[in-house]
């Protein structure tokens, strides 16, 4: 496996110009993502979590330090990455099938491409006989469901997951845990997945990078070698949840 991402001495500071003051919300962050791996950004609320996920997006500029993806500097957004938010932003005046098309069609996609790549989606997300609904008519599960299809419908090489489920309820949240594992193992794509749930994150993922509370900072990268599917109340899932538990309590 290659290294597809790196994350080198990032850096971000907001600056109040009416006031002159600053807020350090990221110090120094370093980090490598290999093809296909599933990381899980984990920390507390307010760390800068979706602040890290913006810049590697190119939805914001780092303060200093680089991002590379597949040793391409990251300025921009570009259609190598994909990002699914938690406050799922689908065009309500839109079906679900034409919001999951929306990233084909402002490409230039013709019309024949652009339904078979939707429902090639919306059929691995489970959601057949709802491609001509209107968002305001399905369920928080599903929204979140036509925002994976349309972040996968757009062919990224990586997938950035900022706290997807944290709106949801907690069944639904289950739910859709497992359905982002039994997806990830038909459509293989890196993905970034940020939450502050550590049940979440070690339910996901192979990897966990554990940041500190604000100014964020790394403080360890712990592989996840769990089998799958994972079952909560193991012997070695607690044990996990002990340590890292009592990691990101030091920190504070």
């Amino acid at each position: 496996m290659s290294s597809i991402i790196r994350v080198e001495n990032v850096c971000k500071t907001f600056v109040d110009e009416k006031s002159k003051s600053s807020n350090e919300v990221l110090q120094n962050i370093n980090f490598e993502i290999e093809e296909n791996e599933f990381v899980v950004i984990f920390g507390p609320g307010q760390s800068g979590k979706t602040t890290l996920m913006n810049i590697i997006a190119g939805l914001e500029t780092a303060t200093s330090g680089e991002v590379y993806i597949k040793d391409k500097l990251v300025t921009s957004a570009g259609p190598d990455r994909a990002m699914v938010f938690q406050n799922i932003l689908l065009f309500p005046w839109l079906t679900v099938r034409d919001n999951v098309e929306y990233s084909m069609k402002v490409r230039g996609f013709d019309k024949e491409e652009m339904h078979r790549e939707a429902q090639k989606y919306l059929d691995l997300v489970g959601l057949q006989g709802f491609e001509d609904a209107f968002p305001v008519k399905i369920s928080g599960g599903m929204k979140q469901r036509v925002g994976i299809a349309r972040a996968y419908c757009a062919k990224p090489d990586v997938m950035l997951m900022d706290e997807p489920f944290g709106a949801l309820d907690a069944q639904t949240r289950y739910l859709m845990q497992e359905e982002v594992i039994r997806i990830r193992n038909q459509e293989k794509r890196t993905i970034i997945f940020v939450t502050n749930n550590i049940e979440e994150a070690l339910y996901l993922a192979d990897r966990i990078i554990v940041v500190t509370e604000c100014p964020s900072k790394v403080m360890e990268a712990i592989k996840i070698d769990l089998p799958r599917p994972r079952d909560y109340v193991s012997e070695e899932f607690l044990r996990l949840r002990k340590e890292i538990s009592a990691m990101t309590n030091r920190a504070r």
